[in-house]
C-alpha cells in the first residue's frame, strides 16, 4: 500500500502547505477548548472539526449520556458565532424551527418571525424524537440554504452548521429518519463507549461541576470569516487523479459489488451510495489531510473517513437485517477489497 503523494499541480504544493501550517493553530487552538470539556473521544471531535472544515452536515447517534450534546455545545462556544439549540419532541411543529409570521397590529400588516434555524451552528438534539414533518423542514433548510416564510425566501447566515443527535433506532419513541433525507447529513457517526481510564477521568472532571460550568470555560477563538477562509483552504488541497478513481471505485463498489468479487455482498445491498457520496468522500477527505498538516490527500485519509460517510448511504436489503449484517460491516469489506492506488 502506497501512499499517493502529490504530482504537478496548479497550485504549488509547498506554498500550500506553508499556508496550512500557518493556519493550523486556528484549529489546534479550538480543539484545546473543546478538550476543556470532553474527555476521551477523539474520533467524534475530529469528525466534528472535519464537518465545520468541509462545510457539511453531522449526525451522531449514540445511546444518552455519551456527551453528544456537550460535545456540540463546547464546539458552538469555541467559535465566534450564533449557536441555537432546539430540542426535538413529538409535538414540535415546522414553523417552531424556522420561523412563522406574525401579524402586528401597528402596521395592520404581517412580519417575519424567524425560528431558531437562522443560527451559524444549530444543534438539533435528538432528531428522531420529531415526526417527519419537522425532520424534512429542517432537512430542507439544509439542503437549499434558505428558508421560505409565507411570501418571503430568506437565506440561512454563513456559515451554516447543522449537528444533530439522535439515540439508536431501538430507543422508545423514536422516528427513524428516511434514507433520502439522512443522506444530506455529510457523516454520520456511532458514537461508543468511553474506555475505564476515560470514565475514570471523566469521574474526577465532572462529578463536582455541571454541564453548564464546564462549557463556561470554553473561549470563543474562531470567527465565522476565518471559518469561510479555512473552508476556501481545504477545497484547495490537492487530490491525484488516482485518489479521485480511487473514491469513485469505493462508491462504484456499493452498487454493484459482484463486480468486485464481493458475491456474498450483492443480496445484502438493496441501493448503494449516489454520486453525492463521492463528493462527500473528497471533501472529508480534504479536511482529514487539512488536520494532519498535508497540502495533498492520501488513501489513509479516504479509509479513515468513509465509514462515516458511506454507514448511512449504503441501504440494505431484508437478507441483511436478517443476517446481522450492519451497514459497517459492508463498507468494510469495500474498503478492504478495492485496490489501494
Amino acid at each position: 500500500m502506497s501512499s499517493a503523494a502529490p504530482a504537478a499541480s496548479h497550485i504549488d504544493p509547498a506554498i500550500l502547505n506553508e499556508k496550512i501550517r500557518e493556519q493550523s493553530f486556528r484549529i489546534s487552538a479550538l480543539l484545546t477548548e473543546i478538550r476543556k470539556v470532553i474527555v476521551g473521544q477523539p474520533v467524534m471531535v475530529e469528525r466534528l472539526l472535519i464537518g465545520l472544515l468541509a462545510d457539511g452536515h453531522v449526525l451522531l447517534e449514540g445511546v444518552p449520556g455519551l456527551a453528544k450534546t456537550l460535545a456540540v455545545k463546547a464546539l458552538a462556544r469555541g467559535l465566534e458565532a450564533a449557536f441555537s439549540r432546539i430540542q426535538f419532541t413529538p409535538d414540535l411543529l415546522p414553523a417552531d424551527l424556522i420561523g412563522t409570521l406574525v401579524f402586528n397590529p401597528k402596521s395592520q400588516d404581517f412580519m417575519v418571525r424567524q425560528g431558531p434555524v437562522f443560527a451559524n451552528i444549530v444543534l438539533a438534539d435528538e432528531i428522531n424524537r420529531a415526526p417527519a414533518k419537522v425532520q424534512s423542514a429542517l432537512l430542507e433548510a439544509m439542503q437549499e440554504r434558505q428558508v421560505t416564510i409565507g411570501d418571503e425566501t430568506m437565506p440561512l447566515p454563513e456559515p451554516f452548521l447543522v449537528l444533530a443527535t439522535q439515540n439508536p433506532i431501538e430507543q422508545e419513541g423514536t422516528y427513524p429518519l428516511p434514507e433520502a433525507q439522512v443522506d444530506r447529513f455529510l457523516m454520520k457517526l456511532k458514537i461508543g463507549y468511553p474506555t475505564k481510564a476515560e470514565e475514570r477521568q471523566i469521574l474526577e472532571r465532572m462529578s463536582e461541576t455541571s454541564d453548564v460550568e464546564a462549557t463556561s470555560l470554553v473561549r470563543p477563538v474562531l470567527a465565522p470569516a476565518e471559518i469561510m477562509a479555512l473552508r476556501q483552504l481545504v477545497r484547495k488541497l490537492y487530490a491525484d487523479e488516482r485518489i479521485k478513481n480511487y473514491l469513485v471505485e469505493l462508491v462504484s463498489a456499493s452498487r454493484d459489488p459482484r463486480a468486485y468479487g464481493l458475491s456474498d455482498l450483492g443480496d445484502f445491498i438493496s441501493y448503494g451510495a449516489s454520486p453525492r457520496a463521492t463528493l462527500a468522500l473528497l471533501a472529508t477527505a480534504r479536511a482529514h489531510a487539512f488536520l494532519q498538516g498535508r497540502g495533498y490527500v492520501v488513501p489513509e485519509d479516504v479509509k479513515a473517513v468513509a465509514p462515516d460517510v458511506l454507514r448511512h448511504r449504503v441501504i440494505l436489503s431484508y437478507e441483511a437485517e436478517a443476517e446481522n449484517v450492519a451497514s459497517d460491516q459492508v463498507v468494510s469489506r469495500i474498503l478492504e477489497r478495492v485496490e489501494v492506488p
